[in-house]
């Protein structure tokens, strides 16, 4: 079994280069359509996909796969570690030019994130962490945010469905934001630049896995709404929702999100 840095210097070389690669695609020009749940997928997407897979499992034969833009196949129950890719994380924005969208890759052993990396090419950034090594941003560690109060908090969560929702406990005024790709919303919450990412809906793994590790390694919680810790490499990738907060905050948002009846 190779070291966890050894995944990482992996896996944060091959976001790099995707993250070049899509570049380069979308400056040809990019040949878009629709998936059958009407999301959108480029030709990028499913070049970087192809690439991502042939350069990781050449380095890591012996590792299983789950992607987003490759059907996904029940080997990687059995395997001891995967990888978990998602290779353009915020389509959308990525179509439209605009920088939030990314690269995430994670190494997953047992269940449990062990190396990740998150590169974001448009802004020149990236995230890394292994377990229990801290979490990284251009090489410098980083830290979540020490709020402690949910009022005038800076959030990344959709302030229409918050304030439509009927909650049980009401919430402070707070700062919305918007970022697309939900792996740098959990980076961003992961180097302090906001205190919480709030999606009240079910995610796959490849959009949350990598961002998971890097903002727990960065002393945020993470979590579903309910406050149960996400497990990873099951039948189905799916986690429940996501809570990504600052530690003082995550209990306080949990106290209002645990009530709501949500499944896939």
């Amino acid at each position: 079994m190779t070291s966890l840095d050894q995944d990482l210097a992996l896996i944060r070389q091959a976001a790099f280069d995707a993250g070049q690669m899509a570049l380069d695609y979308r400056e040809a020009g990019l040949k878009v359509w629709s998936k059958e749940n009407a999301s959108p997928v480029t030709d990028a997407d499913l070049a970087v996909d192809a690439f991502l897979k042939e350069r990781l499992l050449s380095a890591r034969p012996d590792y299983g796969w789950l992607s987003e833009e490759t059907a996904d196949s029940t080997d990687r129950l059995s395997k001891k570690r995967i990888f978990v890719v998602d290779p353009i994380d915020g389509t959308s924005a990525f179509m439209r030019n605009k920088p939030w969208w990314c690269t995430p890759i994670a190494v997953v052993e047992d269940g449990e994130p062990v190396a990740a990396a998150i590169y974001a090419p448009m802004l020149g950034e990236m995230f890394e962490a292994t377990l229990g090594g801290g979490a990284r941003l251009q090489g410098r560690p980083i830290t979540a945010s020490d709020t402690s109060q949910l009022e005038e908090a800076e959030l990344l969560a959709d302030a229409r469905l918050m304030e439509a929702r009927e909650w049980d406990e009401p919430w402070p005024p707070m700062n919305f934001s918007k970022r697309n790709a939900l792996a740098y919303r959990m980076a961003l919450v992961a180097a302090g630049a906001f205190d919480a990412a709030i999606a009240i809906s079910p995610k796959w793994d490849w959009d949350v896995c990598a961002g998971s590790l890097i903002a727990q390694e960065a002393g945020a919680l993470v979590s579903d709404h309910t406050g149960q810790k996400w497990r990873f490499n099951r039948h189905d990738p799916r986690q429940t929702s996501m809570i990504c907060a600052a530690p003082a905050l995550h209990p306080l948002i949990i106290r209002r999100t645990a009530p709501i009846p949500l499944t896939f």
